[in-house]
């Protein structure tokens, strides 16, 4: 019985590292793809245009996945 929960316990503890690991590199790869991006549109036009364009990005993408994560609470 113990030998079952110590390996119960362990896969949790596992799962929940990934899950963290593979959290913290996506939030590097966003800022990493962000300051790309605002490099890229801030030598075509100005800066302050760039950061709009990215900024209207997210909220689009933070919008979406909004209405995904309210559409499954209420389905």
């Amino acid at each position: 019985m113990a030998r079952g929960l110590r390996a119960t316990a362990a896969d949790a503890a596992t799962r929940v590292g990934l899950a963290a690991a593979a959290g913290v590199a996506g939030a590097i790869g966003l800022l990493c793809l962000s300051y790309a991006a605002l490099t890229l549109l801030a030598r075509e036009i100005d800066p302050a245009a760039a950061w709009a364009i990215v900024g209207g990005f997210y909220a689009l993408a933070g919008g979406g996945l909004y209405l995904v994560a309210t559409r499954r609470r209420r389905g």
